[in-house]
């Protein structure tokens, strides 16, 4: 299975350029789906998480974009019962530029704040999370734009603070940080025609030890939505979205081991809208679990929300 997902993602970018349509502008002409799901298992507390793949409205931004997760898991080894919920949620400044024909850098940096709710009283961490970078390339568009393949590569600077206390609990990814450089591989698709459009995309991370001899498990996301135009005029354009993401987590290893109960994998259903307005674009989503199997079920997912605004520059 490794094989077929480093395939996959051999291109990777979590975006494309883009142009905005004059005749169908439910999506910019180069689609910019931005932030692929940089989450660690079970939790995506030690990358950026994200709620999916957002197509922007602008062909190069700078934004922010607050993201929401809950998860319910077991306080204890003595308890068979999901009592303790978890709550991720990121704050993050990210940005899009063109740099040449067909080739486009995204970054980002996100501020975490986590809490979570045990018998002794709740835990929180804050601070600084794991950079982003990442160059996109369009490796097709069709002459009437109906169809888009794009393809880039990434990596993760561990700017987050890694603390290896927090893997001996029931969620590992509990962190600000992997303390780990990770590479990202993205292959996004859209097809769009009138005033529907659809984005098939998918991504591979392959996560690296860190200096406390602590690897996450790699990790494979995949997703497929729906856009449909609203409504637009002249300075503006609303569009609703739905869709499914699915997360593939692998076992996360110390010193070489494979550590228990830390793969898994969800599947999400998604809702949300799209707008734009001169040079400034506002997106949401929401999406809930049609399936988690996280943990060997220690962990289950419960729902994510996100929300961002971003300027044309």
């Amino acid at each position: 299975m490794k094989e077929i997902f480093l395939t996959l993602g051999l291109t990777a970018g979590f975006f494309s350029q883009a142009k905005e349509i004059h005749d169908s502008v439910l999506i910019p002409k180069e689609l910019s789906p931005i932030f692929f799901n940089d989450c660690d298992a079970c939790g995506c507390a030690a990358g950026n998480g994200s709620s999916g793949f957002e197509s922007l409205l602008n062909p190069q931004f700078i934004g922010v974009k607050y993201f929401a997760q809950h998860y319910r898991a077991k306080e204890n080894l003595f308890v068979n019962n999901l009592t303790q919920d978890q709550y991720f949620n990121t704050l993050q400044l990210w940005g899009k530029i063109p740099v040449a024909k067909n080739i486009s850098v995204y970054a980002s940096i996100p501020f975490q704040f986590h809490n979570k709710k045990t018998l002794q009283g709740d835990i929180r961490i804050d601070g600084i999370g794991d950079a982003n970078v990442m160059g996109i390339y369009q490796l097709l568009n069709s002459k009437d734009s109906s169809h888009q393949l794009n393809g880039g590569l990434g990596v993760k600077i561990p700017i987050g603070r890694f603390d290896e206390k927090g893997i001996t609990g029931v969620n590992p990814s509990f962190q600000l940080g992997t303390g780990s450089w990770d590479y990202q591989m993205v292959l996004n698709y859209k097809f769009q025609k009138d005033k529907l459009a659809v984005l098939l995309n998918t991504d591979y991370t392959l996560k690296t030890e860190n200096n406390k001899h602590y690897r996450f498990g790699n990790q494979w996301n995949y997703a497929a939505a729906g856009f449909y135009k609203l409504w637009k005029n002249e300075s503006g354009i609303l569009s609703g979205k739905f869709g499914m993401q699915g997360e593939v987590y692998d076992w996360n290893r110390q010193f070489g081991e494979i550590m228990p109960k830390t793969a898994g994998s969800a599947l999400y259903g998604k809702l949300g809208f799209e707008a734009s307005y001169k040079k400034f674009s506002l997106g949401s989503e929401v999406m809930l679990p049609a399936y988690t199997n996280l943990a060997g079920g220690d962990i289950e997912a419960k729902s994510r929300f996100s929300i961002f605004l971003n300027v044309g520059i």
